[in-house]
């Protein structure tokens, strides 16, 4: 009788079990809540950037473009930025991508090493101001994000759920903060993205 081979056996029982579980690698807990690993030092960090006065200028610069912008205007934007991300002809998000802001976020994303997986600023109504890549949707006012942050005043701070993203095998969660001007006042809000298993690793967990 042929004699089993006994690493052979063991790479066909790994591979049986991969292949039963759909192909997909086993993912990682988390080793901490997002609430926990998104501490001070993190939003700190966030803060000291925001400080930028390209960020003012550019969110004052829009609420007083769109101060009398409204809800049906403001539909019809949102509407017409979900066409455009299906259309080859975008106006409406190249002028947002190529904005001063949206540059300065795409630097900040690229800086982070990892750290930031998106950025996106939002003027008083929470339509898009800045960003470092392309939104699903150009107005967040409608969402957590934002309703749990500029209507809340300066200072607030919404750590969104943990989101386990297959793809790229690591955790993400939003950390959104309402965006005050140099006296204080509350202008808009801020959504960055934070890699949570990225940030894990940096605090040695």
């Amino acid at each position: 009788m042929k004699q089993t081979n006994p690493r052979a056996w063991a790479i066909a029982l790994g591979m049986a079990a991969f292949l039963s579980s759909g192909g997909a690698l086993a993912k990682q807990p988390l080793p901490a809540s997002p609430q926990d690993l998104i501490d001070n030092s993190v939003i700190s960090e966030v803060r000291t950037w925001l400080a930028n006065p390209v960020v003012e200028i550019s969110v004052k610069g829009q609420n007083a473009r769109n101060v009398t912008m409204s809800q049906a205007e403001i539909d019809a934007a949102d509407k017409q930025w979900r066409a455009e991300r299906e259309s080859e002809d975008q106006p409406l998000i190249a002028a947002v991508l190529n904005n001063p802001l949206s540059g300065y976020l795409t630097q900040i994303q690229a800086r982070s090493g990892g750290l930031y997986s998106e950025v996106f600023v939002t003027d008083m109504h929470g339509l898009n101001v800045g960003q470092s890549s392309i939104t699903s949707d150009f107005w967040q006012g409608d969402e957590a994000k934002f309703q749990k942050t500029y209507p809340n005043g300066a200072g607030a701070v919404f750590i969104d759920e943990a989101e386990y993203i297959e793809a790229v095998d690591n955790w993400r969660a939003q950390l959104n903060m309402t965006v005050s001007d140099s006296a204080g006042k509350p202008m808009g809000a801020v959504t960055v993205e934070i890699n949570l298993t990225e940030l894990a690793r940096r605090k040695g967990l």
